[in-house]
């Protein structure tokens, strides 16, 4: 799951970062809005985590941009303890939730996990790819009637494809929303990772839905 985490405290941004990613997040920073208006116009994210206070354009700017655009990413927005007025403003501006400073890290993770999970009961809790099915509350998988073990690894990637199904997802794009790797130092795990699910989702079944596209990268058959 890859987050935009946009934060001008730089030692509170470089702690959380690193919690993130211990807990399986890909992150992206930002110490500016205009920065953090960069990476949205570049990539797509699972969650946004927003100070108010940063500098021009703030939360609340970029939080109305975010949603004036379409988009219904979850965002999460932290706030000075004693400003209600920022807390009533991120909630008006289309924030999911906010979280006060200074807060305790287990309470931003939880606080996360709950907007996201609510954005995806929101969406559907199963994606449905021909046959495959894909409970992302219970992160169980079926192909048919047949139950799929798979590891964390291997669902996050398998999800990711069923995401983008019908679309060519190409390495570079792995690297980034499945593995913290913006240097491509893992590019040869992709085709290790690939290889392993494609035989769990795919051996014995007469349709082949995951495919390796030459030189571009992978994609998961729509049904279509």
């Amino acid at each position: 799951m890859r987050i935009a985490f946009a934060e001008d405290d730089k030692q509170l941004r470089t702690a959380v970062t690193r919690g993130l990613r211990e807990a399986g997040y890909v992150v992206d920073q930002a110490a500016t809005g205009a920065q953090t208006l960069a990476l949205l116009d570049e990539h797509q994210y699972d969650a946004i985590i927003l100070d108010v206070m940063i500098p021009a354009p703030d939360g609340i700017a970029i939080c109305k941009t975010v949603r004036a655009g379409g988009s219904r990413v979850p965002i999460l927005m932290l706030t000075a303890l004693d400003a209600v007025d920022q807390r009533i403003a991120g909630l008006d501006s289309g924030a999911d939730d906010y979280i006060t400073k200074p807060f305790d890290f287990g309470e931003l993770l939880a606080r996360l996990r709950a907007v996201v999970r609510r954005h995806a009961d929101h969406a559907g809790p199963v994606v449905t790819v021909a046959d495959l099915t894909i409970d992302t509350r219970r992160h169980s998988v079926k192909r048919g009637g047949r139950t799929i073990p798979l590891t964390a690894k291997e669902y996050t990637l398998l999800l990711y494809l069923a995401s983008n199904a019908g679309r060519v997802v190409n390495r570079g794009e792995l690297l980034t929303h499945v593995w913290n790797d913006a240097r491509g130092t893992y590019s040869n795990i992709i085709d290790v990772y690939a290889s392993r699910l494609r035989r769990k989702v795919d051996d014995g079944e007469v349709a082949q839905l995951i495919t390796t596209v030459r030189g571009a990268g992978f994609m998961l058959a729509d049904g279509g």
